[in-house]
């Protein structure tokens, strides 16, 4: 998380999109002013007092609203331009009061939501809000000797006149330059606290991904141990057939042949498993290895797998169809990895689940691993989860393909192939 406080975060400018739509609001606003100005013309009220030339008038009112053009790339210049023209205007009794006001309470605003530097900004705008209460102390007291002495000849109420209509100006600006104040203060605090979730979110974006990079990692050292020790296995089952080969060679030529034939098997049969365990290494070549916990899995450990569903309450069938053929290792114990982690799905993620089927079978190219439950997921299934990655890379290693989802009829499936054709052995 970024340890940004709020006065030191720097809210990024306007995009091009903004800026593009401060050109159409600030040239709408002038045109709605100068339309403005002509209605204050026509009806001849002129609250300011007796207006100067026409010209002028045009003047004081393009120059209070088409700064506003720049106001987010530009928002403390703008902010000062557009409160100096407005007193000015003011001062010069320019008739248009309405759309002015409105541009006014933008810089002040804008100001609030865009200013770069908090500090700076919070300061302007309290200085500009109290030259405008000084302005308006200040026009009231040139204006106290022009009032008609009937201007007050229908109050009724309890508060002298002079001191209503004061209180009541006094109130009506509180309340448009707090909000003012209020508004820009709160758009830039929202736009702080995105920033924020941005930076949340893409922290735990990050930190997703390395979970699942430890993970596949973490996976694939231990698939290559397994190799490892499979390789090991052949490469001792050779020794000693060699051996006897060794023994038997001029007493039996026959058992000898048949020892070497089989020493040519395995080793290819070694080869084969020791080129997926370089490829497995060479996709995590840092991976710290240390020793194997896990005992050594395999086909026929399944059926104990499937005992431990039943005693979690589960009603679980195991079924093997077709006739197994002899298989590596490898492809063993990645099946019953497979199995494993699906039945510890089921156990720990599957609402309501009551059965849970596993299924072996022996195809002529494949072998398939198929493992269905009827239960509901209690969460939305995760592509990166770190069962199914590993799921993925055992699969992936030997050739496979893998299948995970919801099934048509209600419940979970996941099923594996590994091809098995060309990847055959001689039990030794």
């Amino acid at each position: 998380m970024s340890t940004t406080t709020g006065d030191e975060w720097r809210r990024p400018g306007p995009t091009p999109e903004q800026q593009r739509l401060d050109v159409y609001s600030g040239l709408i606003l002038t045109v709605l002013a100068l339309f403005s100005l002509t209605l204050a013309r026509s009806t001849g009220a002129f609250l300011l007092g007796p207006p100067p030339s026409g010209p002028e008038q045009v003047f004081w009112t393009v120059a209070v609203t088409l700064p506003l053009l720049w106001r987010r790339r530009f928002p403390t210049a703008v902010m000062l331009v557009v409160a100096a023209t407005f007193i000015g205007s003011q001062a010069r009794s320019a008739p248009e009061v309405q759309l002015s006001g409105w541009a006014l309470f933008a810089a002040l605003y804008t100001l609030g939501a865009w200013g770069q530097n908090r500090r700076t900004a919070r300061r302007l705008r309290v200085a500009v809000i109290a030259v405008m209460f000084v302005w308006l102390g200040i026009y009231y007291a040139v204006s106290y000797n022009s009032i008609p002495e009937d201007a007050f000849s229908d109050a009724v109420g309890p508060v002298p006149p002079l001191l209503a209509l004061i209180v009541t100006s006094v109130l009506a600006n509180v309340l448009y330059f707090g909000f003012a104040y209020f508004f820009g203060e709160t758009s830039w605090l929202a736009a702080r606290r995105q920033h924020e979730l941005q930076e949340q979110a893409e922290q735990l974006r990050r930190s997703q991904a390395e979970a699942r990079e430890r993970a596949v990692v973490g996976e694939r050292v231990r698939i290559a141990r397994e190799l490892h020790d499979v390789v090991a296995h052949h490469v001792s089952v050779m020794g000693v057939q060699a051996s006897a080969c060794r023994r038997v060679f001029d007493k039996d030529p026959a058992k000898a042949l048949t020892a070497l034939t089989s020493i040519e098997e395995t080793a290819r049969t070694a080869v084969d498993e020791l080129r997926r365990m370089l490829g497995v290494l060479r996709a995590s070549d840092s991976a710290p290895v240390g020793p194997e916990q896990d005992r050594p899995a395999a086909l026929e450990q399944i059926a104990g797998v499937v005992d431990r569903a039943r005693e979690a309450g589960l009603r679980a069938t195991f079924g093997v169809y077709g006739e197994r053929p002899p298989l590596p290792e490898s492809v063993s114990q990645a099946a019953y990895r497979i199995v494993q982690e699906a039945v510890t799905n089921t156990v720990k993620h599957a609402t309501g689940a009551t059965m849970i089927d596993v299924r072996i079978r022996y195809l002529t190219q494949e072998l398939e691993v198929d493992v269905t439950d009827d239960g509901r997921a209690t969460r939305p299934a995760n592509a990166d989860g770190l069962g199914l990655i590993g799921m993925r890379e055992r699969v992936g290693t030997h050739g496979g393909v893998l299948e995970t989802g919801p099934r048509a009829g209600g419940g979970w499936r996941v099923r594996a192939r590994f091809p098995i054709a060309a990847t055959t052995e001689r039990p030794a």
